[in-house]
């Protein structure tokens, strides 16, 4: 499966590389870390990456968007938007981690769509755009969208997409390897 990336300046690192540490272990993985232009993006923790320039994708690819301090900007920017919805479209999984379901809502992407994210964030993010937004929860699937809370919610989610998509088994033995407690219910939200 050919899991694609999408970074920008300010994104939260572990948003990111928490969920590419659980999708690089699953059998035939093809990662991918993409922005809108391409070129070198810097997490806000200061770690910077090569990116290549975001296309519409194959078929059968997985779009994860993270959250972080960069969403406050890109939330308005009709551009990025533009082409976030572009993506999307091209994109048979859309997941998203914390702030990241900001950038999906004011895309227009989760319109009619259940949806989470980040409880510290969570009257900023309702406010991007239309969702039905649920507040208590880990991650929410709806459909071939997946959106989480916050960071470790990203690990769980991503987690939850193997069990999906691959089976409980694999889930438990990713895991397992990280050594990772893993939140399997999705509606156990302590934070909310």
């Amino acid at each position: 499966m050919d899991y694609y990336f999408l970074m920008f300046d300010q994104f939260e690192t572990l948003d990111l590389f928490g969920p590419v540490e659980i999708f690089a272990r699953t059998p035939g993985a093809s990662l991918h870390y993409v922005s809108m232009n391409g070129g070198m993006v810097t997490s806000a923790q200061g770690t910077t990456i090569v990116t290549s320039k975001a296309e519409a994708l194959p078929p059968g690819s997985v779009l994860l968007v993270p959250g972080g301090q960069g969403t406050r900007r890109l939330v308005t920017d009709r551009l990025f938007l533009a082409r976030l919805r572009e993506l999307c479209g091209s994109a048979e999984y859309i997941l998203s981690v914390c702030t990241g379901s900001a950038l999906l809502a004011a895309a227009g992407i989760l319109q009619g769509r259940k949806a989470t994210s980040n409880k510290i964030a969570f009257d900023w993010v309702t406010a991007a755009g239309d969702a039905e937004w649920i507040k208590k929860a880990r991650w929410v699937r709806d459909g071939n969208i997946y959106t989480s809370s916050g960071v470790s919610a990203g690990i769980d989610m991503a987690l939850g997409f193997v069990a999906d998509h691959y089976s409980m088994e694999a889930a438990e033995a990713n895991a397992r390897k990280t050594e990772y407690l893993w939140n399997r219910n999705a509606g156990d939200d302590p934070f909310a």
